[in-house]
């Protein structure tokens, strides 16, 4: 039997989440991926990471076509400060590489819709980075609660904290930062994927400059939508509090809570709670990072479309920038109608062995703490 193909990847951008999650993950996808270049506009990340994952196909930002041809290339993982996923995107996609996009897909929806328009106008696919659509115990809460096991789901509430280091990109403006764009995006979509429908209004707030770390973005969000039913999610996004990470989805019989819900270095555990009668549940600590990278792999060798598409990372955005204009005119915003035909469901779960730690080269932890 002839051997699989491998795909053929480059990671543009070298920042922490790539260091830390995204190359070694190519290790635990190694049945149908390979990392054959990188993308950094720093040379020292360059040299010092293409050693060490034996990369001799490196260049900078200006170099994408270059890169793509001399490598190569068939998929690109994009890990670039959420301003330039566009034009990232956008370059790759003319160079006729496929995309794998970190989340949030942008920071405005005209740039989303760019993003599909140019997927599509090369005939190369785009998926976004949720890697929670691939995870234990997100996808067994998703099931439950789709199953009726906590009566029907009425209530979705959610934080998502912590302390951001002082000059990360997630406290600059001009990269896309602040707590609604780096952390609401989780709030939110589990919201749309637990009730598996699409918001209809939204009320919200935010701080902005409560210290100098946030004089430019928000270091705090607060949300409130509506969904079909009459169901009400809730959220709190915030960069400058202690860490939290859990949601709760509560039913007309019981209730599901994950803590932590969000984390990729920890494993995400949750309880379901029927009438005091309670249920573990578990996702071991996982690599969540290679299961995103074997999937949308096969998505390409198999001509199929990813469920967390392009459309899915619009879903997100359309919302997030009714939550801004909202906080902004202190009004109720509606929203026109999305549909959303797949949603993320059990069949996606992959388990692959845990990380171990990574040493960084210029890229620190964006936690303070």
């Amino acid at each position: 039997m002839e051997p699989k193909r491998k795909i053929r990847w480059a990671v543009i951008g070298l920042g922490n989440i790539a260091q830390v999650a995204v190359l070694p993950a190519f290790e635990h996808a190694s049945e149908n991926s390979e990392l054959v270049a990188l993308v950094s506009s720093d040379p020292e990340k360059l040299r010092v990471l293409g050693k060490k994952y034996d990369v001799s196909v490196t260049g900078s930002y200006d170099d994408i076509d270059r890169v793509v041809g001399e490598a190569g290339v068939d998929a690109v993982y994009v890990a670039v400060p959420n301003s330039l996923h566009r034009e990232i995107t956008e370059r790759a996609a003319r160079a006729g590489a496929h995309v794998l996009c970190e989340k949030p897909m942008a920071t405005n929806v005209a740039d989303c819709e760019a993003m599909i328009r140019a997927t599509d106008d090369a005939g190369v696919k785009l998926m976004i980075a949720y890697r929670l659509h691939f995870e234990r115990a997100n996808l067994e809460a998703i099931e439950r609660v789709k199953r009726g096991d906590i009566g029907e789901p009425r209530i979705f509430s959610s934080v998502f904290s912590h302390q951001v280091r002082e000059g990360d990109i997630r406290t600059r403006a001009e990269t896309g930062g602040g707590a609604l764009l780096d952390m609401g995006t989780y709030c939110l979509n589990a919201a749309r994927y637990v009730f598996r429908a699409e918001p209809q209004s939204v009320a919200a707030m935010q701080t902005v400059g409560t210290e100098e770390r946030f004089r430019h973005v928000d270091e705090m969000t607060t949300a409130i939508l509506r969904f079909p039913g009459d169901r009400i999610a809730q959220f709190v996004a915030s960069q400058g509090a202690a860490n939290v990470s859990e949601f709760r989805v509560v039913g007309t019989d019981g209730h599901i809570r994950l803590d932590p819900a969000f984390e990729y270095s920890t494993a995400v555990e949750g309880e379901m709670d029927v009438g005091g009668d309670k249920t573990h549940l578990e996702g071991e600590k996982k690599d969540q990072f290679a299961p995103e990278l074997v999937y949308f792999a096969d998505c390409i060798l198999e001509d199929e479309t990813p469920e967390p598409s392009g459309e899915e990372g619009l879903a997100d955005v359309r919302v997030m920038e009714a939550i801004i204009r909202a906080a902004a005119t202190r009004s109720v915003v509606d929203l026109p109608p999305f549909e959303k035909h797949e949603r993320p469901n059990q069949r996606l779960e992959m388990r692959k062995p845990p990380v171990g730690k990574q040493k960084t080269v210029h890229a620190p932890s964006p936690s303070a703490k």
